[in-house]
């Protein structure tokens, strides 16, 4: 069952903004990895099981050491993740 009510939509309509977002795919997935923890804590919306695993797969993917580079196959991962959010958004 999604959550539901302002607090919800708003949420849901910040996150998909910032998937929508120009820049770089990584720095946007950071934010919405940012943004969804918050969405969760304050209860605005549900931790589902796919949300909780793309974001692993997103934090994953945006894994690098000191001082590292990502490349592109980072920012592809994170790009097709985000696009796989923005899908489960509806449900959270």
């Amino acid at each position: 069952m999604s959550t539901s009510g302002p607090q919800a939509a708003a949420a849901r309509a910040e996150v998909r903004a910032l998937i929508e977002r120009k820049g770089h795919a990584v720095d946007n997935g950071r934010d919405v990895i940012d943004r969804l923890e918050t969405a969760f804590a304050e209860g605005a919306l549900e931790r589902t099981p796919f949300l909780d695993a793309a974001l692993g797969d997103l934090r994953v993917a945006l894994e690098q050491d000191e001082g590292q580079r990502l490349g592109g196959k980072s920012a592809e991962a994170a790009r097709f993740i985000l696009r796989a959010v923005d899908g489960a958004l509806d449900d959270a």
